[in-house]
C-alpha cells in the first residue's frame, strides 16, 4: 500500500511492516532458536538445545547458548496445550551448567506427551542426560557424545565437604542416565574414567553407533526417523 503524507511524499507502508516482521522473526530465532514460541498450534513441537546450557550465570554474548529460563516455560506451555501431541528435542550442545541441564532433562522426562530426542553434531557432558531424557532417542551417524566426570571451575575449597558435594552431584547425573537409558553402571563408570581419549582430561568420546552399542542411545537415525518415531508414539498413545 502506498501512503501519501502532507508533503505528497510517498512511502511503502507494506515494506515497513514486512521489514519489522522479518526483524521480529530473526530476534526470536536468535534468542530462542525458533520463530514460534508462544503459538502452540502445531501437533509436533521442536525444542532445540543448541550451544552451551546457560544456568544462573550469564555467558558472554558471543557464545551460543540455550537459556534454561527460556526452555522451562516452553516445556510447561507444551504440557498444558491440548493441541501439542509430541515434542522433538534436537541437540547439538557442548554441555554447560549441570543444575540447569539436569532440571531441563527432568522436565523433559516427566512430560505426559511423547518425546523423541535427536543428537546432531554433539551431545556432550550434561547433554548426555538431556539426550536420554526422551521416551526414545536417536543419534546421527557422525554425531558424538562425550562422557566425563563433573569438572570444577573457579575457587575450590580443599575440604571433605567439597568432595562430598561433587560426588553427590555426579551420582545425580549418573542415576538419571541409568534410569533413562540402557547403559549399565559399570560401563558408565568405565567410560567416564577413561584416560586415553581426551587430552588433559578423563572420559570417552562415543561416535554414532558406538553410543547405541553401549546402550546410551536407542538408535542411529536422522530427522525422518525421529519424526516418524514420534508420530508412531503419538498414534500409540491415542
Amino acid at each position: 500500500m502506498i501512503i501519501k503524507n502532507n508533503d505528497e511524499e510517498e512511502y511503502e507502508e507494506d515494506e515497513d511492516i514486512e521489514e519489522n516482521g522479518v526483524q521480529s522473526q530473526m530476534s526470536k530465532i536468535k534468542e530462542l532458536g525458533r520463530v514460534q514460541v508462544s503459538d502452540f498450534n502445531e501437533e509436533i513441537q521442536v525444542l532445540p538445545i543448541i550451544g552451551q546450557i546457560e544456568g544462573h550465570g550469564v555467558l558472554p554474548p558471543q557464545s551460543k547458548t540455550t537459556k534454561y529460563e527460556h526452555v522451562i516455560p516452553q516445556l510447561i506451555a507444551m504440557e498444558q496445550s491440548d493441541k501439542v501431541k509430541g515434542v522433538l528435542i534436537v541437540l547439538n550442545t557442548v554441555g554447560g551448567d549441570i543444575e540447569a541441564g539436569l532440571a531441563i532433562a527432568e522436565m523433559i522426562n516427566t512430560l505426559s506427551k511423547p518425546t523423541v530426542s535427536l543428537v546432531i553434531g554433539g551431545g556432550h557432558s550434561i547433554g548426555v542426560p538431556l539426550a536420554t531424557a526422551a521416551d526414545y532417542s536417536f543419534i546421527s551417524p557422525s554425531a558424538t557424545m562425550i562422557i566425563h566426570p563433573i569438572r570444577m571451575n573457579g575457587l575450590v575449597i580443599g575440604a571433605p565437604q567439597t568432595f562430598n558435594y561433587f560426588n553427590k552431584m555426579q551420582e545425580r547425573v549418573n542415576d538419571f542416565i541409568l534410569r533413562t537409558s540402557n547403559m549399565e553402571l559399570d560401563t558408565l563408570k568405565k567410560l567416564m574414567m577413561e584416560t586415553n581419549e581426551l587430552l588433559n582430561d578423563m572420559g570417552t568420546i562415543l561416535v554414532g553407533d558406538e553410543a547405541v552399542k553401549y546402550g546410551l542411545i536407542k538408535e542411529v537415525g536422522g530427522i525422518k526417523d525421529s519424526i516418524g518415531k514420534l508420530r508412531s508414539l503419538i498414534d500409540s498413545k491415542e
